[in-house]
């Protein structure tokens, strides 16, 4: 039994998998750096931005298991599968939400500065205190694509460099 758990550590598709989301995520400081010339090391840490985790995982997670098991492998069809869902959701229903969160924060700034106006309410900061919803959440296509492309060269180059 042991032996099985230590198994674990030679688990090269869950270990790509694992490092592409973290190199995904690292990546974007330096990239938001490069295109904006504002350093936000929150970035490392948040949902959405440029490359996506979400499809540098599931990419190399795949890839990894292309190369392992082949790509004919009843196991890399469930991966790539996998992969396609998470990837249409992140750059679709997530970035959509993520809109949508855009839209019923101004609302709700709108509504504040209404009832501000309308009478001196005594509350106002405790209105003003209120967690805005998280608008950054999923990506565009572009993001997914690159985080695509991340998870595939870092698989790759880890299995056959590394």
């Amino acid at each position: 039994m042991f032996s099985s758990v230590m198994d674990i550590f030679s688990n090269f598709p869950l270990w790509i998998a694992l490092f592409g989301v973290l190199f995904a995520q690292l990546i974007k400081v330096p990239i938001h750096f490069l295109a904006t010339k504002e350093f936000k090391p929150g970035l490392a840490f948040s949902t959405g931005g440029m490359p996506s985790s979400h499809s540098s995982a599931v990419s190399a997670l795949t890839t990894a298991i292309g190369i392992e098991n082949g790509l004919s492998s009843p196991v890399f069809a469930i991966a790539c599968v996998f992969s396609i869902i998470v990837m249409y959701d992140a750059s679709g229903v997530r970035r959509h939400a993520g809109e949508q969160a855009t839209v019923l924060n101004q609302l709700v700034k709108d509504f504040q500065r209404f009832m501000v106006e309308a009478k001196d309410w005594s509350k106002k900061e405790e209105l003003e205190k209120r967690e805005e919803l998280r608008e950054l959440l999923g990506h565009e296509p572009i993001e997914v694509f690159f985080g695509a492309v991340t998870g595939v060269g870092l698989a790759l180059f880890i299995y056959y460099i590394g």
